[in-house]
C-alpha cells in the first residue's frame, strides 16, 4: 500500500483496487487508507465496491445485461463500456444518470506471457479498435480505458507500449479527461524503477491533458496473503510425495491454469516433495519443494503469495472443504473473520 501511495503522489495518478483480483473486503478499511476507490467487471462487484470500500467506484463489464443496467448506473461513479454496441444501447442511460462514459481500447498491442491472459490476442472481444469508429463517438466520452498488461514487469515494454498508444491514438486522448491503464503492472516487485514508472505517469498526463487511473490487482496485494496447509499423508511413487488439505483447483486456480509452482519458502534442504493436492484431479500438484528434514503427516506448510486469484476463485471441487480467512492486524492479533463449513457447501448448489 505505501508503495502505491508513493506511485500515485509522484506520478498524479489514481490507483483503483481491482475486485476481480482481491475482494475480500475485511481489510478494505486499510486499502482505503491508501487506494482511491475500486474497478469492478460485474454488478456484484460494483455493488461490493459502492457498498463495501466507498470512494471511487467505476463500473466495467465485457458486456452489460439490460436487467442490471440501472442497478450498475446506481453504484457507479464512472461507468465504462467494451464495446460500441454496450455504448450504443446505454450510453443514453449513463448520461441520464450524470456518470461520465468511458470506452475500452484495444491498442493490438500488450504484455502476457499467456495467450489465455493476452487482452489483444487474435479475435479479442476486449474493446475496440478502430479509431476512427470510436472518434465518430468521442462527443459521448469523457474517457478511455487502456487494460493491455499481464503480469508485466519490465518497464521498457511498458513504456514502449504505451509510446504506440499514444501514437496510434493520441488525436482521442486530446479529447478524453482520463484514461485508465487498467492493471497487471508489477511494479510491487522489489526491483522494478518505481521512480521512471511515476515520470513516464505524469509526462502522459501532462501531455494529454488526462487523469491516470491505475487498476493494481497483484500489485496492490503482492505477498500479502499465505495458504496454511497440514500435511496428511506421504508416500513414495518414484519420489517422495506429500499430499496436503487442500488443492489447486478449489483454492489456488491460476496455478493449475497457467502450469505454474505454488511457492513455498525458503525451499532448501536435502529433502525433496512433491506437494500434492487431496482432490481426485490427477494434476492436484502445488510443486517440488525442498525441506531440510523429513516432512511427517501433521506438519504445517504455508504456501506464499496467495492473496491474488484465490478467495475470489475458490470452488467446491471434491467437496474439499473450504480455507477459514484469517486476517493477522496491524497490532499482532490474528482474526478470524469467515469460516466455512457444509452448510455453505449445501447453499452454493441445489
Amino acid at each position: 500500500m505505501q508503495r502505491i501511495a508513493q506511485l500515485c503522489e509522484h506520478s498524479g495518478a489514481k490507483a483503483l483496487l481491482a475486485l476481480k483480483c482481491f475482494s475480500t473486503w475485511s481489510v478494505f478499511p486499510l486499502m482505503r487508507q491508501y487506494l482511491a476507490g475500486t474497478t469492478s467487471s460485474s454488478l456484484h462487484e460494483v455493488k461490493l465496491g459502492r457498498q463495501k470500500f466507498g470512494g471511487e467506484t467505476h463500473a466495467y463489464s465485457v458486456a452489460f445485461a439490460d436487467h442490471e443496467i440501472d442497478e450498475v448506473l446506481a453504484h457507479s461513479d464512472k461507468i465504462i463500456f467494451n464495446s460500441l454496441g454496450q455504448l450504443q444501447r446505454f450510453g443514453a442511460r449513463a448520461a441520464a444518470a450524470g456518470l461520465p462514459v468511458g470506452l475500452r481500447v484495444n491498442p493490438g498491442v500488450s504484455n502476457s506471457p499467456y495467450l489465455l491472459a493476452d487482452p489483444a490476442r487474435p479475435h479479442s472481444r476486449l474493446g475496440e479498435a478502430d479509431a476512427q469508429r470510436i472518434a465518430e463517438v468521442a462527443g459521448q466520452l469523457s474517457g478511455l480505458m487502456f487494460h493491455n498488461n499481464c503480469e508485466n514487469r519490465s518497464f521498457e515494454s511498458f513504456d514502449a507500449m504505451l509510446g504506440q498508444i499514444e501514437a496510434r491514438f493520441g488525436a482521442l486522448l486530446a479529447k478524453v479527461q482520463w484514461v485508465s491503464l487498467g492493471g497487471g503492472i508489477h511494479f510491487a516487485d522489489p526491483g522494478y524503477p518505481l521512480d521512471a514508472l511515476a515520470q513516464r505517469l505524469k509526462a502522459f498526463a501532462q501531455r494529454h491533458g488526462v487523469q491516470v487511473y491505475l487498476e493494481p490487482g497483484e500489485a496492490a496485494v503482492a505477498g500479502a496473503a499465505t495458504l496454511e496447509v497440514s500435511v496428511l499423508d506421504v508416500g513414495f511413487n518414484g519420489k517422495p510425495l506429500a499430499i496436503v488439505d487442500s488443492s489447486t483447483e478449489a483454492h489456488m486456480l491460476d496455478l493449475l491454469i497457467y502450469g505454474l509452482s505454488a511457492r513455498i519458502e525458503p525451499n532448501r534442504g536435502e529433502h525433496e516433495y512433491l506437494v500434492c493436492g487431496k482432490t481426485c484431479l490427477a494434476g492436484d500438484i502445488f510443486g517440488s519443494f525442498r525441506f531440510e528434514r523429513p516432512l511427517q503427516v501433521g506438519d504445517r506448510l504455508s504456501i506464499e503469495d496467495a492473496a491474488g486469484y484465490t478467495m475470489v476463485k475458490k470452488n467446491w471441487f471434491n467437496g474439499v472443504a473450504m480455507p477459514s480467512i484469517v486476517v493477522a492486524r496491524l497490532d499482532g492479533r490474528e482474526e478470524l473473520v469467515q469460516s466455512f463449513g457444509y452448510e455453505d457447501y449445501l447453499r452454493s448448489l441445489s
